[in-house]
């Protein structure tokens, strides 16, 4: 007997349904369309009527069947679409058959059973040190109880065999990423000594974890936050802390403040805001805001008050401000973050929610302070105006007007720039066009260097190996982990990499810049521990993904060329190592 995904499938043309989204165009055997994912003047997004598959063949390489097209269109979680296209095709969803029930359903099961694990283990007596702490951290019992927070002993399976012994298999276990297989093939509970705090999909349902190691099992060796890795159910960067509880919420508000972590959010929560979420190890995703703007438009910020707290609300700015979403930032001048604001002062963060300020004018203080004008002040020769670092700053204000979605938006803001520098709007829109902004970096750079010989734009790809490079030459204890991703790193820096590791030379000139570069990044600015390991992992993850979004792409162009040339051997080869890269990717 089918199982209802397939007799989705069955029922459902996925040209038909795409078709009901975008216009489709015949192309021989398949549908042409332009991409619903990116902006492209040419179609490059490709259906498959034979395979009931799409892909585009474009920049963004997205590709998978009707399941994947709603989740992606629509920004569904799996068991969303499953529900959607079960009422369109008219199916009755019952029980899911037992292969579609170990492919997902026990991995909720798992992190349901899991999650009460950890519940159960903070009431134990043998562990109240562990409630003690989030006591001292101010949260309250109701609220502890409430967000069905726990503890996990610091054993290395205790977790493992108590899932075990309920008749859970050992591979399913790993698959939900509560274990993993250390390097004597043993499985170990990926978590220990830590405070557990479950993560849920906008239904409510548990798909992964975020675990705060207790104080007294802290050491460098060992993350202040640990998050479960990417399974079937769970994808970090679609997961909202808190949004489950507070979406209704955030739409009667027509606004959502967005914090850092967890106990932020639970300590204003338990404050009385009730329209809040948080990140959750990770920064803020196009997912994320694209869940959130099912419910508002309107997003606060209140970050740490620090310059990395600083740094990550420009990110966020960025991200949300070209998302078309309107931003205001909430300050917080005596207190280092929500959570120690609420607990010294219980009642601020609600007044002060009311005192928000434009992120622009976060920008324009930032960056230019309160003398801005362009005239040098009073005091002539003796002034110490820097017109060189005003004009630094007022560029990347401009390339933050420039980010912004609503060309209405840009106007407001160029006129308020206008009066608060004293340039006029004109020079201001011109300084502004001349500025390019490289996509997904933090470099912002004039024309003129743009187009100066000296100038190479790296690409993402090589941005990242750059960084992961200095990151392995500065951090010792990175070089194991780097050996199995080092194969997808270009080969100019896998060179680079050996011979700042063995201490060479390296003989051409394009190389040794960039070897230089690396050498002079290593060391230059202090490290936060945690920080850094965090942000060394996410580059692997970016730096596999951006080397098979480029085999792809290669792919793309020869399965382009073939169908071209109407070489059905050729594309027939093609077509097979593109599904196969898809598989791993």
């Amino acid at each position: 007997m089918s199982t209802p995904i397939e007799q989705i499938k069955e029922k459902l043309d996925i040209v038909d349904f795409i078709r009901s989204y975008i216009p489709l165009h015949p192309s021989g055997k398949n549908f042409k369309a332009l991409c619903p994912f990116h902006k492209e003047k040419t179609p490059s997004f490709m259906v498959s009527p034979e395979r009931q598959t799409w892909h585009c063949f474009g920049s963004c390489a997205e590709g998978g069947d009707i399941f994947k097209f709603i989740m992606k269109h629509d920004n569904l979680e799996f068991y969303e679409a499953l529900k959607v296209l079960a009422e369109k095709a008219g199916i009755e969803l019952k029980r899911l058959s037992p292969a579609d029930q170990k492919q997902f359903g026990i991995l909720y099961d798992i992190n349901k059973v899991a999650k009460e694990f950890f519940i159960n283990q903070l009431a134990e007596p043998a562990n109240k040190d562990a409630l003690e702490y989030l006591k001292s951290r101010g949260l309250k019992k109701e609220t502890i109880d409430e967000f069905e927070i726990g503890f996990t002993p610091n054993k290395y399976e205790t977790l493992s065999l108590y899932l075990i012994n309920l008749g859970y298999s050992a591979p399913d276990i790993e698959r939900s990423g509560l274990v993993f297989k250390n390097e004597r093939g043993n499985y170990t509970d990926r978590f220990r000594g830590r405070i557990m705090f479950p993560l849920n999909n906008s239904f409510g349902k548990t798909v992964g974890f975020s675990g705060r190691i207790l104080p007294q099992y802290e050491t460098t060796e060992v993350g202040k936050y640990i998050n479960s890795p990417e399974t079937p159910i769970f994808n970090k960067s679609k997961i909202i802390y808190g949004f489950d509880k507070t979406k209704k919420n955030i739409k009667e508000e027509n606004s959502a403040l967005l914090v850092e972590g967890q106990m932020d959010f639970l300590m204003c929560y338990q404050d009385g805001v009730k329209n809040i979420i948080a990140v959750s190890g990770t920064a803020l995703t196009p997912e994320h805001l694209k869940t959130l703007q099912r419910m508002t438009d309107q997003l606060i910020l209140s970050f740490d008050n620090d310059e990395a707290g600083f740094k990550a609300a420009e990110r966020s700015i960025d991200l949300a401000g070209a998302m078309d979403l309107n931003v205001k930032i909430l300050t917080l001048k005596d207190y280092k973050d929500p959570a120690e604001a609420v607990q010294r002062k219980p009642g601020l963060l609600l007044g002060l929610i009311n005192k928000t300020k434009p992120a622009m004018e976060f920008y324009f203080e930032r960056y230019l302070g309160e003398s801005s004008k362009s005239n040098p002040p009073t005091g002539g020769q003796n002034s110490k105006f820097d017109l060189s670092e005003f004009k630094k700053n007022l560029r990347i204000v401009l390339g933050k007007i420039k980010n912004l979605a609503s060309s209405i938006e840009k106007s407001h803001w160029l006129k308020n720039l206008s009066l608060k520098t004293g340039i006029e709007e004109k020079a201001l829109t011109e300084e502004m066009e001349q500025l390019k902004i490289i996509p997904n970096s933090q470099f912002l750079i004039s024309k003129q260097t743009l187009n100066s010989k000296s100038y190479i734009l790296n690409s993402r790809i090589e941005l990242i190996a750059q960084r992961l490079v200095t990151l392995t030459v500065e951090k010792k204890k990175f070089q194991k982990e780097i050996k199995e991703y080092f194969e997808y790193l270009p080969l100019d820096y896998q060179i680079i990499y050996k011979s700042l590791i063995n201490k060479s030379h390296i003989n051409e000139k394009r190389l040794s810049d960039s070897a230089e570069l690396i050498s002079l990044h290593s060391g230059f600015e202090p490290q936060d521990e945690e920080k850094t390991e965090k942000e060394f992992y996410e580059l692997l993850k970016h730096l596999k993904f951006e080397f098979m979004k480029e085999k792809k792409q290669s792919l793309a162009k020869l399965i382009k060329e073939a169908e071209i040339a109407g070489d059905e051997n050729k594309l027939k080869k093609a077509l097979k190592e593109f599904d196969e890269i898809s598989k791993i990717s």
